[in-house]
């Protein structure tokens, strides 16, 4: 049964007398939209029921703690990479250029960093990389959760500019909708177009 005093024992664990930083990204194996990441820094005690890996939450109950979570935090943040930076990029550098950017938004300077499976060696911070991260720390469950939510946000506005590709259902992963419409309808702008090629093919050829 998941224990969510333990999330907050796991970040208490370093000790540390100052900021500790949850960082975590949402959108690393979509076909469009941007990659989305987050940085949480929560108060000693916090009153965030329900607080888990956002993969394991209903959106119904992302929303009410990604609004408890903003309200209660020491401070908090959401960086991005576009879709041009992770066609340029590649996606692991697109995400942690948006984990860098959430940092620096901050507003405060943590004591350490607890990043979601990945090191960040352009902050000179101290900083832990956890694998499963948002399953097992406080900071991080809660930057997965402002993570996530920010980015659906983004995906539902998409699907106001492109009614026809089912942005507000699939958030831009490969479900067989979505890949049916990239077919038949072509690339939107928002898409990667390193991504879609596994597909439809190089982008210019869809949509004929």
């Amino acid at each position: 049964m998941h224990d969510p005093q333990a999330l907050y024992l796991f970040d208490r664990q370093f000790g540390c007398k100052g900021p500790v930083c949850g960082i975590d990204e949402v959108g690393r194996g979509p076909l469009a939209g941007p990659v989305v990441a987050a940085a949480v820094v929560l108060p000693a005690v916090a009153d965030l029921p329900g607080l888990d890996d956002s993969k394991k939450l209903s959106p119904k109950k992302r929303e009410r703690l990604a609004g408890l979570i903003r309200e209660q935090a020491v401070a908090w943040a959401v960086g991005m990479a576009s879709v041009e930076e992770i066609d340029t990029l590649n996606i692991l550098e697109a995400t942690k250029l948006a984990m860098e950017r959430a940092v620096a938004d901050l507003g405060v300077e943590p004591e350490l960093l607890l990043v979601d499976a990945v090191r960040l060696p352009r902050i000179s911070l101290p900083q832990e990389s956890i694998l499963q991260g948002d399953a097992k720390s406080a900071s991080v469950a809660a930057a997965s959760i402002v993570a996530k939510v920010a980015r659906d946000a983004m995906m539902e506005a998409y699907a106001g500019a492109y009614p026809d590709y089912g942005f507000e259902r699939h958030k831009g992963y490969g479900t067989k909708q979505h890949i049916q419409a990239l077919r038949s309808l072509g690339p939107t702008p928002i898409h990667r177009k390193l991504f879609i090629r596994n597909f439809i093919g190089r982008p210019e050829e869809a949509g004929r």
